[in-house]
Parts: C-alpha cells; structure tokens; sequence
C-alpha cells in the first residue's frame, strides 16, 4: 500500500514542478515584454521631447509621437504636451506604461524639426527597430547648429535692418539697428550656450541691443553732422527678441483647442516681451529714444520694389537665426516677402492692419501647405519666419513704454491694436491650417497610434 501513495506522491511534485517551470517562464516572458515596453516608450517620448525642445506646437509633437509609436508596434498611445513637460501613456496588450518628462530650455531649432520630419516620415506605414530607431536619434542629437554664434548674430542684424528700412528709417538707423541687433543676438547665443536664465538673457540681449544702437547713431551723427537716431530704428534692434515660434504656435495650440499648451506658449511669449519692452523704455527713459508711431513714407515703384527686397532679406535673417537650411530659408523669404508688401500697401490704403495682417498670413499659411512638402520642411518654420516680419513690434513697445511712463489711456490703446494685429495673423495661419489639412480642420481628438 505504500508503494501506490509513493508513487502518486512523485506524480504529484512532478506536476507541481512543470507547474511551477511553466510560471516562471510564463513571468520570464511577461517580465522581458516589460522591459520591451519600457524601451518603446521610452524612444517615442524622446522623439516628442527632441520636438518640443526645438520649438514645434504641441500638435505636431502628439503626431510625431503618435506615429513612431505605431512604428515601433505600440497599440495605443496618448499624450499630454505644455510648452515644457511631456506626459505619455503607451499601452500593448495588458501593458501599459507611463512617463513624464520635463524641460528646462524653450528654444528653436528649424534643422532638427526637418531632421525629425524626415524621420518620422520615413516611418509610414513600416516598422521600425527600436536599435535602429535609438541610432537615427543619437545622429539627429548629435548634430551641432548649422551657424556659430557670430554668424547667428549676422542674421539677426540683416532681418533687423530690414525691419528698419520698412519702418521709414534711413541709412544711419539701419545700420545701427543692423549693429544693435548682431551684438545683441551674440550676446543671447553666448549666455544660452551657458545655460542662463532665459528671462535674464532676453533683458541683457537687451540691453546690449539698445546700447549699441543708441551709441552708433550718436557716433554717426558726431562724426557726419546729421541728427541720427530714429526711434522707430531703436525698436527695430531689438525685434530679433520677437518669440515668433512660441506666438504662433500658441494661437494655432488654442485655436485646436490645446489650451494647457496654447496658455503656457502664450505666457512664455508675453514673459518674453515684457522683459525686453521693460529693458528697452528703462534706457529710452533714462537716455532717450522712445518710440513714435510709425509713420510710413510714400513710395514709388522703385520704393515698392525696396521694400519686397527688404522683405525677403528680413524674412531669411530670421529663418537663418532660427537654424534653419538654406534652402528652407530661402524658401520662406520667397513664401513672405510678397504678402508683406502686399499688406503694407492695404494699410497704406487705409485697410484696419488687422485685417490686412490676416489676409497676409492667410496667403503665407495656404502657400506654405504647398511648398513646405515639396522642399521636406514642416511647414511651421516656412509660415512663422515669414509671418515675424509682420509682427507690429513698436506698437506693442508703445504700449508698454506708456505703462512704464503712467500713460494708461495710450497704453491701453496701442496694447490692444498690437493684440488686435497678432490675433489677425493668428487666425489667418489657423484657417489657412483648416483649409489646407483636413486632419488638422477636422479632427479634433489626439492624433493616436496606427
């Protein structure tokens, strides 16, 4: 009788133990899916914040996000995106996992969104091996600016000068509006490489900005005998302080409903601004220059024809101060130097500026649809350096030069002009977005993964 309760004793911890084998390779496997997971998610959400660091809205870093996600087999993917934190939840199968990221420098940088484009776009409707995915990242990470810091400071002198020209100014003020702008570019570029405040950065970039255009236009006018120092070249030095990106993306963010992005984007930019505009009316206040209204003079054919040169050289200054490639720079002072002198010679006409800064970025939005593609840009760093130019940058320093000097009613009145024309060019890139990208007009949910 032993024998039979021994022998089903054995039988037993047999089956207990290829019980207990088939757990642990059961939990083995579901313990490798895990860490699989973890890695998949772990690249999506560095693409998303390789995307948001260098300046695109929040759409277009869901999209990005979304579709590497699907290329790399994730199931379900959803995503949260302000201007400086990332949160993701990628799901596959019973998994799920849950990251959060944060940023700490808000920037620009138009290579690494093309870079990026191109990858993603490469993606469609493959897959992809998350080494092989870890390889393409490292090389976009690894790639340095396109410009140095002098040859940044270079740009933003010629797309200021222009702004100076287009402002009525003459050959004394654009120089040293184009002067002003260099130095100050060079000095913004050296303190983020060294990792200052950006508040604190924006009000020396500044300063040295104003400084210099104030000190040149006196040397011009010692050394020539000429009254230089057109206050309206005195904001043009320090238009290359403008948060283009951030306002424009801000408005097409809310206009989709993103409105924890679009507050964020927008708070970043009026922070931006505020900071310069106090800098600036602290040192017109102190050694004079403020600001007048802008007076535009009356042109000719010939004058017509300056101010579409001086356009198209505006525009490229800030697409090449913005790191993008030539070829995208060029392209973008093609797409917006015609819409702005179309939209000066509406206001000349007596159109409300609003009106014509929408129609203008209308036109810029539509054309970039069309061309971005076809050169492998996003579209976002064709339309905003063309759209910057239009920014109407001394009546918002009129604004805050009469709150610094306690004139409430001239502020108030020039503030909301200023809001009226941004809001202008924000809605005419949104319909232009809703008319060219049905995804974008239509579809209101989070982009998700395929």
């Amino acid at each position: 009788m032993e024998a039979p309760r021994s022998d089903a004793a054995a039988g037993r911890r047999q089956v207990e133990r290829r019980i207990q084998r088939e757990i642990e390779e059961e939990l083995g496997a579901g313990y490798d899916d895990e860490l699989d997971l973890v890695h998949r998610s772990g690249l999506v959400l560095r693409v998303g914040r390789m995307s948001l660091a260098s300046g695109t809205g929040s759409y277009r870093v869901k999209n990005h996000m979304a579709n590497v996600a699907a290329a790399l087999g994730i199931e379900r993917h959803h995503a949260l995106v302000t201007l400086t934190e990332i949160t993701t939840t990628s799901h596959r199968g019973h998994s799920f996992r849950t990251e959060v990221t944060e940023l700490r420098e808000v920037g620009v940088n138009a290579d690494r969104l093309v870079r990026l484009q191109d990858l993603v776009g490469s993606l469609a409707g493959r897959s992809i091996e998350p080494a092989e995915l870890e390889r393409r990242l490292d090389a976009i990470e690894a790639r340095q600016p396109l410009y140095s810091w002098y040859l940044s400071g270079l740009f933003a002198g010629i797309a200021c000068g222009a702004f100076a020209f287009l402002l009525g100014e003459g050959w004394g003020e654009l120089i040293a509006a184009a002067v002003g702008a260099a130095l100050g570019q060079m000095t913004r570029r050296l303190m983020h490489h060294a990792r200052a405040n950006i508040i604190g950065t924006t009000m020396v970039a500044a300063l040295v900005a104003s400084l210099s255009y104030l000190a040149l236009t006196w040397i011009l006018g010692a050394t020539l005998g000429e009254a230089w120092g057109g206050s309206n070249g005195y904001i043009a030095a320090v238009l290359f302080l403008v948060p283009g990106f951030p306002l424009v993306t801000a408005a097409l963010d809310l206009a989709r409903l993103d409105i924890s992005a679009g507050v964020a984007r927008l708070t970043y930019a009026v922070m931006i601004v505020s900071a310069a505009a106090v800098v600036v009316w602290g040192i017109a206040h102190t050694l004079g220059g403020a600001p007048d209204p802008a007076v535009t003079p009356d042109h000719d054919l010939w004058g017509r024809l300056a101010q579409l040169v001086a356009s198209f050289a505006g525009v490229l200054g800030f697409a090449l101060m913005f790191n993008s490639p030539w070829r995208v720079a060029l392209t973008a002072a093609a797409v917006g130097a015609g819409p702005n002198v179309a939209r000066i010679l509406m206001v000349d006409s007596g159109t409300p500026p609003a009106v014509a800064a929408a129609s203008a970025a209308l036109v810029v939005g539509v054309v970039a649809a069309y061309v971005a593609p076809a050169i492998g840009s996003p579209r976002v760093i064709v339309s905003v350096p063309a759209v910057v130019i239009m920014v109407p940058g001394t009546t918002t320093y009129l604004a805050m030069s009469g709150l610094g000097d306690g004139a409430t009613s001239s502020a108030i009145a020039y503030g909301v002009q200023a809001c009226v024309v941004m809001l202008g060019i924000a809605i005419g890139l949104a319909v232009a977005r809703m008319l060219t990208d049905r995804e974008w007009g239509f579809e209101a949910r989070q982009p998700r993964a395929r």
